[in-house]
């Protein structure tokens, strides 16, 4: 039957590909696509040119940057995968009272930026007398912002691969302990080894929270050579490691999701098989998945009680300005990011053309991109036309989160019935009238949920914000940063309480495909 949908599938693409009226579809996807990749071909270019003239130079602090990096990455990784794993498992195949509100607990961690808990606990440290600092603080709370990456994609292998071997596993009286051990860890490394990577991108885009915590990384090495001491070349070269390493990562992520669709393909059946939890076990499981959730929540707010006495220091003049600023900015930079990604989603559809396919999906790139690394490459590929500020960060908004629009709308794509297009086409309509009668009705849905996601990604955004934002241009993340830099928290209150307000409208767009990938109980 998958043989016969895909050759169904590709038959149609050859029969509505070769007419005229798809070309300008083809020629809009193009042109999104090599605007969104242009900036990086023009860096890699300027690294290329620098290597080549032997003028590559990492600056001073270079190596120990880099090493800070790759220690934060390993750190987080491990504590991310035992988080995300364990709950994953816990809450996709065991039952005990709470489960289901525990589950949609684990997006909570992605509502909380890790430069916002930063801020929140060296001012906490040091009104309770200790120090807030270095590696092992970041890798703590790296780790518990990210996890949720791991715990998506195991909940998703947990809940579908594998049951018929836990199935014969619960039949033989094999207790979920050894089940996990034997059959269902084994069979989800693709998918957790994927949420690794994911977690890794973000680490590596970090910015305020290993600037706060004194870690050395390439992200602020960059912005530092860049801004601070003036050093083009030191930038490109750590930008040209930095991108380096998250090709690495992208291509590792692939291909661990790869596998994990021939697992799932392989051995799926029915719904997830369950064990019940009593007792100190169901105690256990309950304390595991609470903990991740309420630090991230709990921590923002206990810091705001105790700060409600200094609420009126944040009711600055141009608080409400600077909340209408990061509005609109945030709400064009989803609307950009939707169009674009419909359209690259729709000529990808309609064709079955290799370089059209490769090319949409090299524009979906830019999230893995750190913030820091597009805002250079956007300033080189910029400065020949002149482009203003504003009109590069509104770029960068739309490159990096392309592919949080475009993710799901692929996936919408992808179940409607390519029999209903040939229907369409074959009564003489175009493919802006299919787009406008089919598809924009059914994709209403995802497309609602890609604006939500991308505008809070937005307004969390700091790395990319505070490279290219205009003189005197902040938002709320910018602000939050700088009031965290100079010790001034209180101030700070009101802006970061509406980023964890938003970041949780974001987290709760991802409620229903959570339900799905498990099942409701």
């Amino acid at each position: 039957m998958t043989n016969g949908a895909e050759s169904e599938q590709t038959f149609f693409a050859q029969r509505i590909v070769i007419r005229p009226s798809r070309l300008l579809l083809n020629l809009i996807a193009s042109l999104i696509a090599l605007v969104a990749i242009w900036p990086l071909i023009i860096l890699i270019a300027e690294a290329f040119g620098n290597l080549t003239s032997g003028s590559i130079d990492l600056g001073p602090d270079g190596v120990r940057q880099i090493a800070g990096t790759i220690k934060l990455l390993l750190g987080t990784a491990l504590v991310g995968t035992v988080l995300g794993t364990a709950n994953g498992w816990l809450l996709s195949n065991c039952c005990f009272p709470g489960r289901r509100w525990l589950r949609i607990a684990q997006l909570i961690p992605l509502a909380t930026p890790a430069y916002l808990l930063s801020a929140i606990l060296v001012d906490l440290g040091s009104r309770s007398g200790w120090r807030v600092h270095g590696l092992g603080w970041g890798i703590i709370l790296m780790a518990l912002t990210t996890y949720p990456y791991v715990f998506l994609l195991s909940t998703e292998s947990f809940s579908v691969s594998g049951q018929r071997q836990l199935e014969a596993c619960r039949s033989l009286g094999v207790g979920p302990w050894s089940a996990f051990r034997r059959v269902a860890l084994p069979i989800a490394l693709p998918s957790i080894g994927a949420g690794v990577a994911l977690m890794s991108m973000e680490v590596v885009n970090e910015l305020g929270a290993v600037e706060l915590l004194g870690i050395p990384s390439l992200s602020a090495g960059i912005l530092e050579a860049w801004q601070a001491d003036g050093n083009p070349t030191a930038a490109i070269a750590l930008a040209l490691v930095t991108l380096v390493l998250v090709l690495g990562l992208v291509a590792t992520e692939r291909q661990l999701r790869q596998r994990s669709r021939r697992w799932s393909d392989g051995v799926a059946g029915g719904q997830s098989m369950t064990w019940t939890l009593r007792g100190g076990r169901a105690w256990t499981a309950q304390f595991l998945a609470i903990v991740p959730p309420a630090v991230s929540l709990g921590i923002p707010i206990i810091w705001s009680v105790l700060n409600l006495d200094q609420l009126e220091q944040g009711l600055t003049d141009d608080l409400w300005p600077l909340v209408l600023r990061s509005f609109l900015l945030a709400l064009a930079a989803a609307l950009i990011a939707v169009i674009a990604a419909l359209f690259l989603a729709v000529a990808k559809r309609w064709s079955h053309a290799a370089w059209l396919k490769g090319l949409t999906f090299t524009a979906g790139m830019g999230y893995a991109i750190p913030g820091t690394v597009l805002a250079l490459a956007l300033l080189f590929a910029g400065t020949p036309w002149q482009l203003a500020p504003l009109v590069l960060l509104l770029w960068g908004y739309g490159d990096r989160f392309l592919a949080v629009a475009k993710g799901g709308l692929d996936a919408a794509l992808e179940r409607i019935n390519p029999s209903l297009d040939e229907a369409a086409t074959g009564m003489g309509l175009t493919w802006q009238q299919v787009l406008q009668r089919i598809h924009l009705p059914l994709l209403r849905g995802p497309m609602t949920v890609g604006l939500l996601l991308v505008f809070v990604d937005t307004v969390k955004e700091l790395p990319l914000t505070f490279a290219l934002r205009p003189f005197d241009f902040d938002t709320l993340s910018v602000r939050v940063y700088q009031y965290a830099g100079d010790e001034r928290l209180s101030e700070a209150l009101l802006p970061a309480l509406m980023i964890v307000v938003l970041g949780l409208l974001a987290s709760m767009a991802l409620v229903p495909s959570l339900e799905q990938s498990t099942g409701k109980d």
